[in-house]
């Protein structure tokens, strides 16, 4: 072997790599396009229905943006359900690890739902946008005050329109592989609210697209729905145990997904 072929990289590593880049790039870019197309879909469904089909927007629009995200991704989405379906609003919650998650969320078509989403995609004008004109809920989850006084400006016009809540308890992508810890917001909103709450888990998405990233490798993820839990007899003094045992709820879940999948 010469010191130049012991030095060179291998070709297949090369080409892998140019590979993953021009798919990261694909991912990326038709990303952006069904976010465009997405937005001025909503403005345009919002100008027509003078700003009064929200609930219909964000089913419709928000399910035609993830299903076609994730299919240009080569990400086939399974829907299950696991126990007794919700018959009421309800906050419906999450685990949260990928990039993925969060057109998965919106193409679960969930009836009559608002997300609370992070302030930050404020910033990014596609979101903001859609999130304004539909309604959606933005609170700044480093300022806890001011995100409990945005959701309680929110309260009234929930219960009002008979709407349900999405939220991540771990609050942002956990990267470890693991359930992170779960703030209390979304139990403390059943609380307020008088919801039962219902746990989303996805399952096999930090396994295509782990974490902050947008490497996206083809596959199947699953969404499994488990019945509602009640909340009627939650207070602040035992929210820490209910809070607790529902994130064990969701290890165990990823424990039997692992194990499931390795065999």
């Amino acid at each position: 072997m010469t010191t130049a072929e012991a030095i060179a990289p291998p070709r297949q590593s090369l080409f892998a790599k140019a590979a993953a880049q021009l798919r990261m790039l694909y991912i990326a870019g038709t990303t952006i396009i069904t976010l465009t197309l997405g937005m001025l879909a909503v403005l345009i469904a919002s100008v027509l229905t003078l700003g009064l089909a929200k609930s219909w927007v964000t089913y419709h629009v928000g399910r035609a943006i993830g299903y076609t995200v994730l299919w240009f991704a080569g990400v086939k989405l399974k829907l299950e359900q696991i126990g007794e379906p919700a018959k009421q609003p309800a906050i419906y919650i999450s685990n949260h690890s990928s990039t993925l998650d969060i057109f998965i969320i919106v193409a679960l078509g969930l009836p009559r739902v608002r997300f609370i989403a992070k302030y930050e995609l404020m910033y990014n004008p596609l979101f903001a946008v859609m999130g304004l004109l539909t309604g959606q809920i933005f609170i700044k989850r480093q300022d806890s005050a001011r995100a409990i006084a945005a959701l309680n400006r929110a309260y009234e016009r929930i219960r009002k329109q008979g709407l349900s809540l999405f939220m991540a308890p771990e609050g942002t992508r956990i990267t470890g592989g693991q359930i992170g810890p779960f703030k209390k917001g979304a139990f403390r909103t059943a609380i307020d609210l008088k919801y039962p709450v219902v746990p989303i888990h996805f399952a096999g998405v930090r396994q295509l697209c782990p974490g902050k990233t947008f490497v996206v490798n083809p596959g199947a993820v699953y969404a499994r729905f488990y019945a509602p839990i009640d909340t009627s007899t939650w207070t602040p003094e035992n929210l820490d145990g209910h809070v607790e045992k529902i994130r064990e709820e969701y290890m165990r879940w990823e424990r039997e997904f692992e194990a499931n999948s390795s065999l």
